[in-house]
């Protein structure tokens, strides 16, 4: 198996994006004056060479590598555009002026959520999380760390003099004419100081309900619920599973002229024109539960609560409901149903559960594989868990590969998948008695688990057995 390339950020100044795709060419070190580059063996003649040698005003020395190693590094490093000629500047000039921009550009253009920097003993690296996973971008040089760190805190607006604790700011860009914030957290480490930054949508206009992956029977169970004037509708799932972007693809969806909507969020990820938001400030003891008191002598007809993190928050979220307003809120267990036992060991009673929940949702994002490289295998019964029941309904399935086209990584994108269980008489009945084993109730009601919709799309290609392996471990129910 060929080794990756990798590319010191102090060398990539030799060579900019432009003629590193021309060329097929990548800078490895310079030592005294001479250049060594990577370069694509299949396209090494001494003509090259020399031609190289005039443009770069220096001698090289050239080190033949894979054709698709080479194409991975330059999908890894350059951006592949004639704008990004700015790599030619010093080192110094980039950290000084252009380089986080730069790096938060490209970080959106490649669908990242989050920038981590991060100083170990011997290197330092950049690392973007892209489709929910992290994919080490570029090394720096250990010199250059410090001043990076500088040049985000002030940035950010933060104390560069004070090292030893935790500090939290924010950043606004632009990138394609559209305004994002980016949350910066500094962590001192053993090394140093780790950054990392999370890229926040500006506007949620583009997010829409029909286009997340819910089902056609579990969307209509879904707006069934919000259509109600009353009552509480939660969201569950681990942190990155896209549960704000469901709230707010439903707030965008409920946003009517008659409709006063308040939002309490930490932090806010998105802005809704004719949405009153506010941002969790708990230093000044502006948390979830002291907003969410202060909403209901508001006049709201529609509450957000971005997160029910304690007893004191799920008794005014519960309360609120029972007053007369529509409550969404997140909260973190692994199923829909789930949700239910943990508000009841949370301390809510079961009868105010069944009386003012409308529907309990959960949710999973799941990488789909690249359509440009996945490859089809003949399927073996020893890939899934031994637990899994359903084993012998396909003869082959696919697999991640990766290309250009996916940054190596074999995924480009993800989907939701959705479990809705709207409570109606007969769920009612289940929370009253706190049923534990309700697996025939839900077939009966057809509702679909996150298990059934992971291997949904396992079935018709668009993921592979490693990526839904978790949610196939065991029967949730």
């Amino acid at each position: 198996m060929e080794a990756d390339i990798m590319i010191d950020t102090y060398n990539r100044k030799y060579i900019s994006s432009e003629m590193a795709w021309n060329y097929r060419i990548l800078p490895y070190q310079r030592i005294n004056d001479i250049l060594e580059l990577y370069i694509d063996e299949q396209l090494y003649t001494p003509s090259q060479k020399s031609e190289l040698e005039v443009v770069l005003g220096s001698e090289l020395r050239f080190i033949p590598m894979p054709s698709t190693a080479i194409e991975k590094a330059l999908t890894k490093f350059y951006l592949n555009e004639s704008s990004s000629s700015k790599a030619q500047q010093s080192v110094t000039e980039i950290l000084n002026k252009n380089f986080v921009n730069e790096l938060l550009q490209q970080a959106k253009g490649f669908g990242s959520s989050d920038i981590h920097i991060e100083i170990y003993d011997q290197k330092c690296r950049i690392r973007l999380r892209i489709d929910g996973k992290l994919i080490e971008k570029m090394r720096l040089n250990k010199r250059d760390y410090p001043a990076l760190v500088n040049k985000i805190k002030i940035m950010a607006g933060l104390d560069i003099s004070e090292k030893r604790l935790p500090q939290d700011g924010r950043i606004s860009f632009s990138f394609a004419e559209t305004k994002y914030d980016v949350r910066v957290s500094v962590l001192p480490t053993l090394y140093g100081e780790k950054i990392v930054l999370r890229i926040l949508g500006h506007s949620a206009t583009s997010v829409h309900l029909e286009e997340l992956g819910f089902s056609e029977l579990d969307l209509s169970r879904y707006k069934e619920s919000i259509r109600r004037p009353n009552g509480i509708i939660l969201i569950s799932g681990p942190t990155g599973s896209g549960k704000t972007t469901t709230l707010y693809g439903t707030l965008k969806l409920l946003n009517k002229e008659g409709e006063n909507i308040v939002t309490v969020e930490d932090p806010i990820e998105y802005t809704l024109e004719g949405i009153n938001q506010v941002q969790v400030k708990e230093e000044i003891g502006l948390t979830f539960s002291s907003a969410l008191r202060s909403f209901l002598r508001q006049d709201p007809d529609i509450i957000m609560v971005g997160e029910i993190r304690d007893t004191e928050t799920a008794s005014l979220a519960i309360r609120a409901a029972l007053t007369g307003h529509l409550v969404l809120s997140t909260i973190h267990t692994n199923s829909a149903w789930g949700t239910i036992s943990r508000l009841v060991d949370m301390g809510v009673p079961s009868f105010l559960l069944a009386n003012t929940l409308n529907a309990s949702v959960a949710q999973r994002l799941i990488r789909l594989l690249c359509t440009s490289c996945r490859e089809k295998v003949p399927l073996e019964e020893s890939i899934f868990p031994p637990s899994f029941k359903h084993k012998n309904v396909l003869a082959n399935h696919y697999v991640a590969k990766g290309c250009k086209d996916c940054l190596y990584t074999g995924y480009r994108g993800r989907k939701a998948i959705y479990e809705v269980i709207p409570v109606e008489s007969s769920v009612t009945d289940l929370i009253l008695s706190n049923e534990k084993n309700v697996s025939e109730a839900f077939k009966e009601r057809k509702i679909t688990t996150l298990q059934d919709s992971a291997f949904e799309l396992f079935k018709n290609g668009e993921t592979s057995v490693e990526e839904i392996y978790s949610l196939l471990l065991n029967d949730q129910y």
